[in-house]
């Protein structure tokens, strides 16, 4: 029998409740018991006294780049750089090339990721191509694997196909991830539309862009009586819409990312391009309103809309593409700007990364109960560290904290039990790789 006994650690499971320092046991790759362990036990034992073990953390927005557009990302650098940073599931949006539509397509990523150090869950399109002219065949997508549909990359501009989408889901058991953005009030915009984008004479994004969006996604749930899940929430607007549309009952779920609760739109007077990405950084009202809707539950999930990009491509401030990546210090910069200033606890930081996105997206993931696989995170909450992004395992450097002071780093993270990921400053060679290993 293959085991292994964690000691020492503070376990955190939201799931279960518990939030404490105990032991956990893990036999051949499965969670054995959580607190009370046989008293005869003789196998292996790891030391964790100091750390925070958890459910290894969930992702439900991240674009790997694979297939098509491998010289951004592949699903190996991604998860990779999941592993590094405490994710063992993560949810990759339909954007590639082709397009994932059609189960070819689901098949391919899932068998590429079986090998790979985190598990790799496919959110196939709306609609055929992500054009807004046809939905795709729900049925079969998740048959082959597929755990959602998405716009993400290109909203669904025709409300009665969303419709007739998000009833389609609701029969087949999937989660509908919707990119509330209207494409016409964006208009070329490439960056949030206010005083910073005035003084940069760029065009802007009006924050309507978002608002209107989320109003008619939440219009569309509450008609339909079905589950939606906006995603990237960015304006003080969407949080009012969504938390006055949870008060009336409609079945809406959201998230947002760190850089949105972290940083504002003064940012871009830096005139780089990795702090540009959609829906854009806002103003410090927006982002104190993230704040709050964290800290009252209108968020659900904290996701990092990992959207890696190559250098050459993001050199240009006006004509880069949108995206930042955020894998490898989403857990770093939450815990800096969230539970290190007192906004919300640890274990409700973990409700956020873990458990949550796990229970909308419907997989066997963010918890510690026996029997489920051993994906766990141990974590040092309290070690400060400096981003640097040539340390990524990402193949992006494509990220918005660089150089940034955080507090709390990813030690171990270990998928059915096996150690995806190890950090060791002492081994880390001229590239900054430290230890990976696949489970």
């Amino acid at each position: 029998m293959n085991r292994l006994l964690i000691k020492n650690s503070h376990v955190i499971d939201p799931s279960q409740g518990i939030d404490r320092v105990c032991d956990v046991l893990i036999e051949n790759g499965l969670i054995a018991a959580v607190g009370i362990v046989p008293a005869d036990y003789d196998g292996p034992v790891m030391d964790a006294a100091g750390l925070c073990l958890a459910p290894g953390l969930v992702d439900m927005h991240v674009h790997l780049r694979d297939p098509g557009f491998t010289q951004k990302e592949d699903i190996m650098t991604g998860c990779a750089a999941a592993a590094a940073g405490g994710f063992t599931s993560i949810a990759s949006m339909p954007n590639s090339n082709p397009v994932c539509d059609k189960t070819d397509v689901v098949k391919y990523i899932i068998g590429r990721s079986e090998t790979a150090p985190a598990k790799v869950y496919p959110v196939a399109a709306i609609t055929k191509g992500l054009k807004s002219g046809e939905l795709t065949d729900f049925a079969s997508l998740h048959e082959a694997g597929a755990v959602g549909v998405s716009d993400d990359g290109r909203p669904v501009t025709n409300n009665r196909l969303m419709l007739e989408a998000l009833r389609t889901a609701g029969h087949e058991h999937l989660v509908v991830i919707c990119h509330a953005e209207d494409l016409d009030i964006v208009n070329g915009g490439i960056m949030h539309k206010g005083e910073i984008s005035g003084r940069l004479k760029v065009p802007g994004i009006d924050r309507a862009s978002e608002d209107c969006a989320t109003a008619a996604t939440v219009a569309l749930a509450a008609a339909s009586n079905t589950h939606v899940h906006i995603a990237h929430v960015s304006t003080k607007g969407s949080v009012e819409l969504i938390r006055d549309a949870k008060r009336r009952g409609v079945n809406v779920t959201c998230e947002t990312a760190p850089h949105y609760f972290a940083l504002n739109h003064e940012m871009l007077l830096k005139i780089s391009a990795n702090y540009r990405m959609n829906p854009p950084l806002r103003e410090e009202s927006d982002r104190k309103a993230i704040l709050d809707a964290i800290a009252d539950g209108t968020i659900d999930c904290i996701a990092t809309d990992h959207a890696p990009h190559t250098p050459y491509e993001k050199a240009e401030f006006e004509t880069a593409p949108n995206g930042v990546i955020g894998l490898e210090t989403s857990l770093a910069v939450s815990l800096t700007h969230l539970v290190h200033t007192g906004i919300i606890t640890l274990s409700r930081l973990m409700e956020l990364m873990s458990w949550t996105p796990a229970q909308i997206l419907g997989i066997r993931a963010g918890t510690l109960k026996k029997g489920v696989p051993a994906d766990l995170v141990l974590f040092d909450p309290e070690e400060k560290w400096v981003v640097d992004k040539t340390k990524f395992r990402s193949k992006a450097r494509n990220t918005c904290f660089d150089k940034a002071k955080v507090t709390g780093r990813v030690r171990y993270t270990m998928l059915n039990g096996v150690l995806s990921y190890e950090y060791r400053e002492e081994t880390e060679n001229g590239n900054g790789k430290a230890d990976t290993a696949n489970s």
